[in-house]
């Protein structure tokens, strides 16, 4: 708990991946994807419920080497790789409160694929929705400039063009907005935002930007390269 209101982390991790089989089962440093997201959480006091959201059995018994609560086992109409985040904390949160009997305030999403997370960003990121009294908080990280979308083509036709039209009148770089991508290391969601909003971001959401290196899990390259950097 944190300044009065109860906190549940929840980790999503189904069986099946399209991009590495059995991806969050993939160890680094002799630990699973999922137990570095469980032994995060259980640095943080403040969590007063931290859970794993799965359909595999061999995933619940890795979370919880690294005391991730199992309370229910996922539904597999809610496990597809076409099942968006917010199904997926809903239905953990309502289960949870169903179950347990307890009101949560603050919802956090931790997702086992971004394994470089430090305690410091999940409690900077829990005292900003609380303090700012926000609908969301989405942990981001900056794009270099010459990714941006202006700057980028697609092939249609086996012939270039522009991913935006506003594309070809951009000639220097002064001329772009910074932008940002989600880098899976923490969201935190209020109650209100995910029961009543039915909205990841809600009315009033905020960017925690994290400028040290962070990495999505999606293929064994990227799986190399976190061992290399954990």
């Amino acid at each position: 708990m944190y300044k009065n209101k109860t906190i549940l982390a929840i980790v999503p991790a189904r069986g099946d991946s399209k991009g590495i089989k059995n991806k969050n089962l993939k160890k680094i440093k002799g630990k699973t994807l999922v137990e570095h997201a469980g032994n995060v959480l259980k640095k943080i006091s403040w969590i007063d419920y931290s859970i794993v959201s799965s359909d595999s059995n061999k995933i619940i018994k890795s979370a919880k080497k690294s005391n991730l609560e199992c309370i229910f086992k996922r539904p597999k109409n809610i496990s597809g790789d076409k099942i968006g985040d917010y199904t997926v904390i809903r239905h953990a949160l309502k289960t949870f409160e169903k179950i347990k009997k307890k009101k949560i305030d603050i919802i956090l999403l931790i997702q086992p694929t971004s394994p470089l997370r430090k305690v410091k960003h999940i409690k900077d990121v829990i005292k900003i929705i609380i303090s700012k009294q926000l609908d969301s908080v989405w942990s981001v990280s900056k794009v270099d400039l010459k990714f941006h979308p202006f700057k980028q083509l697609i092939i249609k036709n086996k012939n270039l063009h522009y991913f935006d039209k506003k594309g070809q009148y951009i000639v220097a770089r002064q001329q772009l907005k910074n932008t940002f991508y989600r880098n899976g290391v923490v969201y935190a969601f209020s109650r209100k935002s995910i029961l009543k909003n039915k909205n990841l971001l809600g009315k009033r959401s905020f960017a925690y930007k994290i400028d040290t290196p962070q990495i999505s899990i999606d293929t064994l390259k990227d799986l190399k390269l976190a061992n290399k950097l954990i």
